[in-house]
């Protein structure tokens, strides 16, 4: 090889070594803002506080910045060959703005209003944009995540949350099952709903034998905490 030709590749090689670094810190800084919202909305399985959303919008026009710097340290029409670096953080990103829609309006949202909230921007096309698969991948982590919250809301004495989840995941569960997934990890992922699905009917079962839909728990009244296996068992108050 010509050494004009070597020099050529060699800087060529750490232009685009120097790039990627650039790159992985604007992700790094990205993501750390998405765990510290996670973080925060992780708090309604023990403190059902209509607040918690409050404090997450600011949050999350926050990570616009960040997300513009993503944007701007990819090369054009270079999109496909570093997106799966924030794969992970923007599929979170979307866990974050599904969680708090449906906690505020019982509805899942679109994936365009999915973009749109998390600042992406049109003309960023060829080099940022929200992916079907990873607004998939969102949408189940938040099925996974309402799986958890139709135990847990029944030992806040919410015996009524675990019926409006089921009939929300069994909805989601059945559009899924219309799509043909092509990606593994995806697929492998949308078989681990119907187990989700299961332990929400199982919470939903316990809680119509008892009767307790509907009602509030009290003092003095029995309570319900969750069983190893999805289910519930009667736990007096006084051992509260």
């Amino acid at each position: 090889m010509d050494p004009a030709d070597f020099e050529l590749v060699t800087s060529n090689l750490e232009e685009e070594s120097r790039t990627r670094e650039h790159l992985q810190d604007a992700i790094n800084a990205y993501e750390r803002k998405i765990r510290a919202m996670v973080g925060i909305l992780n708090k309604i399985h023990s403190n059902p506080n209509p607040g918690l959303l409050i404090t997450i919008q600011p949050l999350l026009d926050d990570t616009h910045e960040n997300l513009a710097a993503i944007a701007a340290s990819v090369k054009p029409n270079e999109y496909w060959r570093v997106k799966d670096m924030w794969a992970r953080p923007l599929q979170q990103a979307v866990f974050v703005v599904a969680l708090c829609e449906w906690l505020t309006s019982g509805t899942l949202i679109t994936m365009t209003n999915t973009g749109s909230r998390l600042g992406i921007q049109a003309a960023w096309a060829d080099r940022l944009v929200l992916s079907t698969e990873d607004y998939l991948h969102g949408v189940i982590t938040l099925i996974n995540e309402l799986s958890r919250l139709a135990v847990n809301s029944v030992t806040m004495g919410g015996y009524d949350m675990p019926f409006k989840i089921s009939s929300f995941v069994k909805d989601l569960h059945a559009g899924f099952s219309m799509l043909n997934l092509k990606n593994d990890a995806l697929r492998r992922r949308f078989d681990s709903i119907k187990y989700d699905v299961k332990r929400i009917e199982e919470v939903v079962y316990d809680i119509s034998l008892r009767q307790l839909h509907g009602s509030v728990s009290e003092k003095g009244e029995l309570i319900t905490e969750p069983r190893r296996d999805g289910g519930l068992v009667d736990k007096p108050t006084s051992a509260l």
